[in-house]
């Protein structure tokens, strides 16, 4: 990577160099386990001239989403979030039976089924085949595009201009950060709304989130990056809520800039804790590497020390920032013998790079291991109570970020 693909500008400052890793979602059939798998560096960087972190485009959108591994619905947690996103805003921006909402990255459909439910029209923008079969067989009207400004467009023109665009989780994943927000803007009425939540790079970087940095997330904002950002598509921020998904994330609404107004106090707030914590200088991300090398230290060391103790550790989850963690730490079956999940389309498949098993949930109370480590650490509060059977046998859970700590869990 020579340029920012935000603002063009030269200079790229190194904040954290991961190695290589396979891209996170693409997990392993038996039948594959003797094949060679390729690598990519993940190394990411951050523009000193816009302050956008980014890591190189070395895979296309289209290798990671056309068939894709991840189904919202299976996190009770996320799936409440959308509930209360879309009673929120159907509140806060008076939508109705004559309003029309628009989701970009709209998955299996579990935000736009509750948009179905208040019998408000909508339509799900959605790359992945797969789960976009499963949003239509749930009701949810789902086209499979990319979002483009061709496509925003052609949506636009056929559907009418939306009083919503939402697009949780997918501001990250697009390399042309430029022309996917034009595809925004070309979405939205003239005086219509988008609402983005992606991942906080404040939080990131505060709480040692660095699974979070995988080949999917080309870039990773601040608000102050993406005001940057959404002028480039024609849109201006108004207001900005902080949020606790994903360890930290950060609830975009901006409008069309002829009718955005002045932005909200809380924008002014956030902008002034990034600018405290040193995120437009380079002071800011001088030290993560140095906090990231001991996560892995930490970790590996307890796994080796269970291990010398005939103790096992089994994993909860298959997520993709798991597989950033697996891999820049070098586990292999004989440190974590396996992970559960429970979306059964990743059952029987195997972890990428590290080749460890993935089973069904039921598999842990079966074999009653002395630890389970949870890799989606950021559902903390659901898991530990969805695992509280662990107690039954003495077993505790281990969560290796912001830092490695046990829990024992009570039913």
């Amino acid at each position: 990577m020579t340029r920012c693909r935000l603002c063009g500008s030269a200079t790229l400052a190194s904040v954290v160099d991961l190695g290589a890793t396979p891209p996170c979602e693409s997990f392993l059939a038996a039948d594959q386990l003797d094949r060679p798998e390729p690598a990519y560096p993940l190394h990411l960087r951050v523009c000193t001239d816009c302050w956008l972190a980014q890591i190189p485009p070395l895979i296309t959108p289209e290798e990671t989403f056309k068939e894709y591994a991840y189904f919202s619905s299976y996190s009770t947690s996320w799936v409440e979030h959308a509930r209360t996103f879309v009673t929120d805003a159907v509140e806060r921006l008076g939508l109705g039976g004559d309003s029309f909402v628009v989701e970009v990255a709209s998955n299996d459909g579990y935000l736009l089924k509750h948009v179905v439910d208040r019998g408000i029209r909508c339509l799900g923008v959605e790359p992945s085949v797969n789960v976009g079969a499963a949003a239509r067989e749930a009701g949810v009207p789902t086209v499979t595009e990319f979002l483009s400004p061709d496509t925003g467009a052609a949506v636009r023109a056929e559907h009418g201009p939306a009083d919503l665009v939402v697009a949780n989780n997918v501001y990250a994943h697009i390399p042309d950060v430029v022309g996917f927000t034009q595809g925004l803007r070309a979405l939205v009425a003239d005086d219509g709304w988008v609402s983005i939540e992606v991942q906080h790079l404040l939080t990131l970087i505060e709480e040692n989130q660095y699974d979070t940095i995988y080949h999917e997330h080309f870039q990773y904002y601040t608000v102050a990056s993406a005001i940057r950002a959404l002028a480039s598509g024609g849109l201006t921020l108004v207001d900005v809520e902080l949020l606790p998904t994903h360890g930290g994330s950060i609830r975009l609404w901006a409008r069309p800039a002829a009718v955005a107004g002045e932005p909200s106090g809380r924008v002014a707030e956030v902008l002034d804790r990034e600018k405290a914590a040193g995120l437009q200088e380079l002071s800011g991300y001088t030290e993560f590497s140095d906090r990231v090398a001991k996560v892995r230290r930490d970790l590996l060391r307890f796994l080796i020390e269970a291990a010398d103790r005939g103790e096992t550790v089994v994993g909860y989850g298959a997520p993709g920032k798991g597989n950033t963690l697996l891999n820049h730490c070098g586990i292999r079956p004989d440190l974590l013998a396996y992970t559960v999940d429970r979306n059964p389309y990743k059952h029987g498949r195997f972890t990428p790079g590290t080749r460890i098993p993935i089973l069904p949930p039921e598999r842990i109370a079966e074999d009653r291991p002395d630890y389970v480590l949870v890799l989606p650490w950021n559902l903390r509060a659901e898991l530990v109570e969805q695992l509280s059977f662990v107690h039954e046998w003495g077993g505790r859970l281990v969560f290796p970020i912001p830092e490695l700590s046990m829990v024992e869990v009570e039913r």
